[in-house]
């Protein structure tokens, strides 16, 4: 398998994980009486279902997006060019025509 379908495989499923963690979360705390309203309803699987494929998602994206940004960092932060030698630059300020003009 590529390393590349490797690491989104990988990303993926740990974003699965951490959204039933977070669905978990949010029944057990029951925050915004969510947690009743899902396990006292006859078809409250479906919208905890629904939840966890969701935050899942989310999350699966956000662990991705995270792992691919880590790819091409480097622990050697010393510059790698020449020196960046500051240069002043004059400037003439123009006003628009017609424009009333600031004393």
């Amino acid at each position: 398998m590529p390393k590349l379908v490797k690491l989104y495989v990988t990303s993926v499923a740990i974003g699965f994980a951490l959204g039933a963690v977070f669905v978990a979360m949010l029944l057990w705390f029951d925050v915004a009486g969510l947690g009743r309203l899902v396990l006292a309803s006859p078809s409250g699987w479906i919208a905890g279902l629904m939840l966890w494929a969701f935050n899942g998602i989310v999350f699966g994206g956000v662990q991705f997006g995270i792992a691919v940004m880590r790819l091409g960092q480097d622990d050697d932060h010393t510059p790698r060019g020449g020196r960046l030698i500051p240069i002043r630059v004059p400037v003439v300020a123009r006003s628009k025509p017609g424009a009333p003009r600031r004393r």
